[in-house]
């Protein structure tokens, strides 16, 4: 396979029309991050899946560095965390799905019309009559219930992915996680769910998203890990085969799909058709691990309270070929968020900064299989948890634009939000919300790990003013490269929106290292709910 490389040109160092005497005060060039970016993303690494090879060299590189820099190594084995697995890869040649209709058999095809979900495990056998229950959400907070008086016991719920407009963007994506939905579901008796994506937010392609369900998903080993009621069937729908789901319902999916466009509310009813599922798995163990660092704190107390900034290293590794092309290189997800790590670790070494409480600089692993290593990190820290003071979580921040526009992800729930919106302002920078809130990205970054153990957290990205050019840049880019080959070293960046972001990060780092108060959640925001957490750690064993 010929090696990618990076084209003359195909870096843009774009001013974006800032000042330039601000300019000259950043302590980034962008220059450092891009050569991270280009050792991680580099075809040696084989899409850094986890537990591979590639995963590996990509995690030497990462403490090779991290030992340049002068951290402190602050796993369970120096800087390593070792965390067990368990993969789950679907043997679609002994597998089947098919409807049920007036009893004829309409079977179905496997990448198609629909795949499966391994993210469950999955039964070798399922049978089930299909309800359709809108968006499959049920929010008690805002009194909304997709369930409410749907005869769902024994059956498969059929759900389109959004959320209604009257509910508040970080709500509703808690609520559509799949541990929320997945218990909201058994509650009403339901065995199974087949989603079928919102045509009007879909990130990739129907014919990207099915290219690789074959390859492996994983689940965290250990008891305390299971779910006691997994569903006995997922699968996903394409949403332009879904008007066989229903035909006879006295609905069609067109009508579904521009309630969902718009998020309005849905109506609620039992399709005309059955669902006969046939699933075999595949089971390995595998271990992979997270990288976990520490920088010191000065002050005599505070010094035991940590400030985490968290990336997941792991990316697709190697798939299914797209333009004769198999590594999933995936160099803005997430070797940009890991490589700003390292350059912000060594600007602490080459620029110190007297910082009361300690940084936590942790490279998770699992975040494409579903948020696993962030996930083990929460509930089994290296540090005690509640030492953690808040979560500032990188993870594909896409500077392929010139940065003037901070999208922060949890901008409301915390003043960990305020601090970010403050400090990119006087950078010269907007910060927003989520603009396209039908994405919901608020629990699919590892944050959200964190956010379900009462750790204020945020994730922020360069960002664009919904309906400017910017936006469809970053439409074409996920279409054409999320998830793809081609997010890989061959791509135009910008040097200086990368390194305005750090410089703003920094910032933000330092702000919550050294205030005197601990970030603290809204009184009105809803995750305020997970604190647990007294508000005196035990003395820090770095």
């Amino acid at each position: 396979m010929p090696r990618k490389c990076l084209f003359a040109g195909a870096v843009l160092l774009l001013a974006g029309g800032r000042a330039a005497p601000q300019q000259s005060a950043l302590l980034f060039d962008g220059k450092t991050w891009w050569e991270h970016v280009r050792v991680l993303a580099d075809d040696k690494m084989e899409g850094r899946d986890t537990g591979s090879e590639g995963l590996r060299r990509a995690q030497a590189y990462v403490v090779e560095q991290l030992e340049k820099d002068g951290l402190r190594p602050a796993g369970t084995k120096g800087f390593y965390q070792p965390v067990r697995f368990v993969t789950r890869r679907i043997v679609e040649q002994d597998s089947s799905l098919a409807l049920v209709r007036s009893g004829a058999r309409e079977p179905l095809v496997l990448g198609e019309d629909a795949y499966f979900s391994t993210r469950t495990d999955l039964a070798p056998q399922v049978g089930a009559a299909l309800v359709f229950a809108g968006y499959g959400l049920q929010i008690p907070e805002k009194n909304y219930d997709d369930f409410a008086g749907l005869p769902l016991k024994g059956k498969v719920a059929v759900y389109i992915s959004g959320s209604p407009a009257e509910i508040p963007a970080a709500l509703a994506s808690h609520y559509q996680s799949a541990s929320e939905r997945g218990r909201a579901l058994r509650r009403a008796g339901a065995i199974g769910t087949i989603a079928i994506p919102n045509p009007a937010s879909m990130d990739i392609p129907w014919s990207r998203m099915s290219l690789n369900r074959t390859h492996p998903s994983m689940a965290l080993a250990g008891k305390e890990f299971r779910d006691p009621g997994e569903l006995k069937l997922a699968a996903i729908f394409n949403p332009a085969q879904a008007e066989k789901l229903f035909s006879g319902s006295g609905h069609t999916f067109s009508e579904i799909a521009e309630l969902a466009k718009d998020r309005t509310p849905m109506p609620h009813f039992p399709l005309s058709v059955s669902i006969e599922a046939r699933a075999k798995m595949e089971k390995q163990p595998v271990e992979s691990a997270n990288l976990v660092a520490a920088l010191p704190g000065s002050d005599p107390k505070l010094k035991d309270e940590y400030v985490v900034l968290s990336a997941h290293l792991d990316h697709l590794g190697i798939g299914e070929p797209i333009n004769g092309d198999r590594i999933y290189n995936g160099a803005m997800d997430n070797a940009s968020g890991s490589a700003v790590l390292l350059d912000l670790a060594a600007s602490f070494k080459s620029h110190p900064e007297k910082l009361r409480r300690s940084l936590l600089f942790l490279w998770v692993t699992g975040e494409e299989k579903g948020l696993l290593g962030s996930r083990y990190f929460a509930v089994d820290p290296t540090v005690p948890d509640q030492a953690m003071v808040a979560d500032i979580n990188v993870d594909m921040f896409l500077p392929i634009v010139p940065l003037k526009v901070l999208c922060v992800l949890g901008l409301g729930e915390s003043d960990l939000g305020d601090r970010a919106r403050t400090i990119a302002e006087a950078h010269g920078v907007a910060a927003q919300p989520d603009p396209e809130p039908l994405r919901n990205r608020f629990i699919r970054s590892d944050q959200y790990s964190f956010i379900q153990h009462g750790i204020p957290a945020v994730k922020m990205d360069v960002s664009f003013l919904p309906g400017s050019p910017e936006q469809t840049i970053f439409k074409n880019w996920l279409t054409n490269r999320y998830h793809a080959p081609s997010d890989d070293l061959d791509q135009p960046v910008d040097l200086s929106a990368a390194a305005l972001y750090e410089q703003i990060l920094r910032t933000l780092l330092i702000n919550v290292a050294n205030g005197d108060a601990r970030p603290a959640w809204r009184p009105d925001s809803f995750f305020r709910r997970f604190v647990t957490r007294p508000e005196s750690p035990p003395p820090s064993p770095y």
